[in-house]
């Protein structure tokens, strides 16, 4: 004798209610993907830069020379040229900017010159590799120019970095 529960094919859930849980998956994971891209999103839009008069410098309005103007100012770094940390025989050139909240000094920018031409001697090669350490070099010289500063540099723009 033949086992009847054998004969039969076994039924799984019917073809309705995969298509269900097939659309409350896709329902969840685009739910997911937008909150997510959300949270991604806050705090990464830079602030607006007010832009210049259009009429700075007309006969109408003679802008005065002898007094700053407030605003940002971008002042560009002697290139920095040094070997690294490790290894020795490699080295590092590199073009940055500046960029203050307000015009600052000569001579502070020359110390934030100095104090990254400081930093950058000691760095080894693997700190830097790939686009991590890209990212992690950059902050660290935005940090250590904001602190040499007392907070006037927003940002160092790096315009070249070149290992050889």
């Amino acid at each position: 004798m033949a086992n009847v529960e054998q004969a039969q094919p076994k039924k799984g859930p019917s073809l309705v209610i995969q298509l269900a849980a097939l659309l409350v998956m896709t329902g969840a994971a685009v739910g997911m993907g937008w909150v997510s891209g959300g949270y991604l999103k806050q705090g990464e839009a830079p602030a607006p830069v007010p832009a210049a008069p259009e009429n700075a410098g007309s006969p109408e309005k003679p802008v005065d020379a002898g007094k700053p103007v407030a605003g940002p100012a971008v002042v560009q770094l002697a290139p920095i040229t040094t070997n690294l940390a490790s290894p020795s025989e490699v080295w590092i050139r590199l073009e940055a900017s500046v960029l203050y909240d307000a015009p600052q000094p000569p001579e502070m920018t020359e110390q934030i010159h100095q104090d990254l031409l400081a930093y950058v001697r000691t760095l080894k090669m693997h700190q830097i590799e790939g686009a991590s350490g890209y990212q992690h070099l950059k902050a660290d010289l935005d940090e250590r120019a904001a602190l040499r500063s007392g907070g006037h540099v927003k940002q160092v723009l790096i315009r070249t970095m070149l290992l050889e």
